[in-house]
C-alpha cells in the first residue's frame, strides 16, 4: 500500500445546487475516496452574499428587515438541504464533515482550503462557455489558479 493511501487525506468537495457538483462528488467517491480509509471528506457549501440595493436604485424598491430575515432563512434551508443530499451519497464514508460558509465562493473556497488543511479540492464545472464565463466569472477557474493545493475539476459528460 502506498504511503499516500495509508495517511489520512483531507478532501474538500465544493457543493452547490447544480448537478455538476453532485456529479463531481459522485466521481470523487468512485475514484478518489475509498471505503474504510482514513480520509476525511469535507463537503463545503458557500452561500453567496445577498445583493445590496442603494436608495439610488429607487425609493419604491425597499426590502424591510423581515423580508431580509426570510431571505436569509431560506438561503440557510437551501444550503442544509443541498449538504444533506450530498451527505446521503457518502453513506459508506466514515469521516464526513459538512461546512456552510458565506461570501464569494471563489474567495471562500480558496480560504477554506488553508483553514481546513485540505490536501485536494474537488469541484464540478458548469461549462458555461467563454461568454458566460467572461460575464459571470468561473469559480473553478479561479480556484485552479489560486488554490494552495491540487484542484480536480470534474466535468459532467453531456
Amino acid at each position: 500500500m502506498s504511503e499516500v493511501a495509508q495517511n489520512e487525506r483531507r478532501i474538500l468537495v465544493a457543493i452547490d445546487e447544480g448537478e455538476e457538483s453532485m456529479y463531481a462528488l459522485s466521481w470523487c467517491l468512485k475514484n478518489l475516496v475509498f471505503e474504510n480509509s482514513k480520509d476525511t471528506l469535507i463537503l463545503l457549501y458557500v452561500k453567496r452574499p445577498r445583493p445590496i440595493f442603494s436608495s439610488i436604485d429607487g425609493p419604491d424598491f425597499v426590502i424591510n428587515a423581515d423580508a431580509m430575515a426570510k431571505i436569509d432563512k431560506s438561503s440557510q434551508i437551501v444550503a442544509e438541504r443541498v449538504l444533506e443530499a450530498a451527505k446521503r451519497l457518502c453513506n459508506n464514508i466514515q469521516n464526513v464533515e459538512m461546512k456552510i460558509e458565506y461570501g464569494d465562493p471563489r474567495d471562500v473556497i480558496c480560504e477554506m482550503i488553508q483553514k481546513l488543511g485540505a490536501d485536494i479540492l474537488v469541484m464540478g464545472s458548469h461549462g458555461y462557455g467563454v461568454i458566460k464565463r467572461a460575464l459571470l466569472g468561473s469559480v473553478s477557474n479561479h480556484c485552479a489558479q489560486n488554490a494552495k493545493c491540487p484542484v480536480l475539476i470534474v466535468k459532467k459528460p453531456k
